[in-house]
């Protein structure tokens, strides 16, 4: 037996005849409602929900000039600190009926400035969470399209970042309350901003307390990469160490406890961005947390705002962010 033909798609012509109405009534009751008669337009919609039409988005988008269409991108899509950020930012868009593409630019400024260049005609404007691209590269970027960073700063252009400041205090502050005199930052890549101001962060929280720390990479922020940082981490004779991200102290883990080091007996490790399965490892990960969730939604509901006002503004909303204290930490016993 032959396979169904598929049903033909309702057209805007559709509706206008089984409404008896023109097509342009039929267009302004979907783009602007204000111009229809309410009970016009609430018998469009019956009749061209009746035939499941739905409009044409690039249709309008060549009628309003937006497309109703965002761009997320991120470094690692398979990194689990970007699924907040990810259903935040969905969360947002739909909320206000748009679309939200997904770019994964794999820790490549390259990848990131194509994938701009690219998508730039196809959407109303960029979120890019953790970008690699130069200060000028994304200034460039800014004045073709709405731009919002996530966790990135930069004058001119509008940004939704951690409170790092407070949060590496913190940090610093738990290490201290038990006894380690010193520690090591297992850095991550060159170019990340947040690695950046997570460093500076904790040199000037140990400088307040009497505590002394080192740098020690750059490293991936993988799992993977755990294994040489851990090495480096035993070379070091410290009995504490903060990692670049929570991947990374995971990997840091596993290395020292296949070297015979305890965790936190003999080395205390600290992680950032709290990601699922930092409470279900063993022994459990003290991390500083930070509610990627809401900053995903911030982001686009900024991004949003900058579209509708067509205007550009380089405010920074800064989230606040909470250590979170599990087992990976405890008092410093020299060995």
């Amino acid at each position: 037996m032959d396979a169904p033909r598929p049903r033909k798609r309702a057209t805007i012509l559709d509706v206008a005849r089984e409404a008896g109405v023109a097509a342009s009534t039929v267009s302004r009751a979907f783009t602007n409602p204000g111009r229809v008669n309410q009970a016009t337009r609430e018998h469009v919609l019956d009749v061209a929900k009746s035939l499941g039409y739905t409009p044409n988005p690039m249709a309008r988008a060549l009628e309003s000039g937006r497309t109703e269409t965002l761009a997320l991108l991120v470094p690692d899509i398979t990194n689990p600190y970007f699924a907040g950020v990810i259903k935040g930012a969905e969360g947002a868009a739909a909320r206000s009926g748009r679309t939200l593409v997904l770019g994964d630019t794999q820790e490549s400024a390259a990848t990131e400035a194509e994938l701009v260049r690219r998508l730039g005609p196809a959407v109303d404007g960029f979120v890019l969470s953790a970008s690699r691209l130069p200060d000028t590269e994304l200034r460039r970027a800014a004045e073709l399209n709405n731009l919002v960073l996530l966790n990135r700063a930069i004058p001119g252009i509008t940004g939704v970042v951690a409170d790092f400041g407070s949060g590496t205090r913190q940090i610093i502050d738990h290490l201290a309350s038990h006894g380690h005199p010193s520690a090591v930052f297992l850095a991550g890549p060159p170019e990340s901003w947040s690695g950046r101001r997570r460093w500076a962060g904790l040199e000037d929280a140990a400088h307040a307390v009497g505590m002394t720390v080192r740098r020690l990479g750059p490293y991936a922020p993988t799992r993977e990469a755990g294994a040489a940082a851990a090495d480096a981490v035993i070379t070091s004779g410290t009995t504490a160490a903060v990692c670049h991200n929570d991947m990374l102290a995971l990997g840091v883990m596993r290395r020292l406890l296949e070297r015979g080091v305890r965790v936190p007996d003999d080395v205390s490790v600290v992680g950032f961005d709290d990601i699922f399965g930092a409470d279900l490892c063993t022994p459990t990960l003290t991390t500083l947390a930070e509610h990627t969730q809401d900053a995903g939604a911030r982001a686009v509901e900024t991004l949003i705002h900058l579209g509708l006002q067509r205007t550009r503004t380089d405010q920074s909303w800064q989230l606040p962010t909470h250590l979170v204290v599990r087992e990976s930490t405890g008092p410093c016993r020299i060995r």
